[in-house]
């Protein structure tokens, strides 16, 4: 394994190419998902494959936070991107959701079958082999999303495979009202500010929040559809909530999160005027 676990990818976006082969390898008790590169998609610790081995992962689910705690298990959960099957695994064994996972690439779902203890599909779990953009586009899955984590790079791993503003409109159409969105964002710091823009003038700029870049500079974006952030009580509260139940550093991200602002460079409208 030559890429360490610098930087996550998902290849679940238009069909440009012809699609990779994913690959595996394994170092120190973790298997790595790859796509032809040294680049991980994805990882899972072989004797502990529920828990979340990637930081950036993780702080995916930095969601947590934003939703009250007694619904934590109510709803559906979409993942856009499969890669190891990470937060599928953690939203259908953890969470207990209803969970739908969207991944463009056959063999990325044929390897989480054989390799990543991926389950299989049931009352609680469809993975659809389809274009991310068009499961966000579809007008007859709109509302119906409480939870939606998106994770879109390709084998190169140089920019999200989808990242426009009519995108993120997709995404906060997929939600229902007081619907999550945590999205991964990898790369330079311009690249960050335009995709965050982006999402806030799908979102309003008062609903959207990011966490601390991680050491390998993957930054997770958050958002909400129609609520605001709860009172600093609350959101304690649950992170101490999400501590106790998932051992997740729940406090550590509280500690990180930031409203964004945008930056100096970017004119972000409200969505009603976008």
């Amino acid at each position: 394994m030559t890429g360490g676990a610098r930087a996550p990818a998902r290849a679940a976006g238009r069909r440009t190419q012809a699609l990779p082969s994913a690959t595996v390898s394994e170092s120190d008790g973790v298997r790595y998902l790859h796509l032809g590169t040294p680049w991980v998609q994805g990882a899972m610790r072989i004797a502990d494959p529920d828990r979340l081995e990637l930081e950036y992962v993780q702080r995916m689910m930095a969601w947590l936070l934003l939703r009250p705690v007694e619904v934590l298990h109510r709803g559906h959960a979409v993942q856009l991107g499969l890669g190891a099957g990470s937060i599928t695994r953690f939203c259908v064994r953890g969470l207990r959701l209803r969970t739908t996972a969207v991944e463009l690439n056959p063999s990325v779902i044929a390897a989480c079958r054989a390799w990543f203890r991926l389950p299989a599909d049931s009352a609680r779990l469809q993975v659809l082999q389809m274009d991310a953009a068009a499961f966000a586009a579809d007008p007859q899955r709109r509302a119906s999303v409480d939870v939606l984590c998106v994770d879109l790079y390709d084998h190169e791993a140089a920019s999200p495979v989808l990242d426009s503003s009519a995108f993120y409109r997709d995404c906060q159409a997929l939600l229902a009202p007081g619907g999550a969105l945590s999205v991964n964002l990898f790369g330079h710091r311009s690249s960050f500010e335009r995709s965050a823009a982006r999402i806030a003038s799908a979102f309003g700029i008062d609903r959207v929040w990011s966490l601390k870049p991680t050491k390998e500079g993957n930054t997770v974006v958050l958002a909400l559809k129609s609520d605001t952030l709860a009172p600093r009580a609350e959101l304690v509260a649950r992170a101490e909530n999400i501590e106790t139940r998932f051992a997740l550093p729940a406090g550590k991200w509280l500690r990180m999160l930031r409203p964004w602002s945008g930056s100096p460079n970017e004119s972000v409208p409200h969505p009603s005027r976008a």
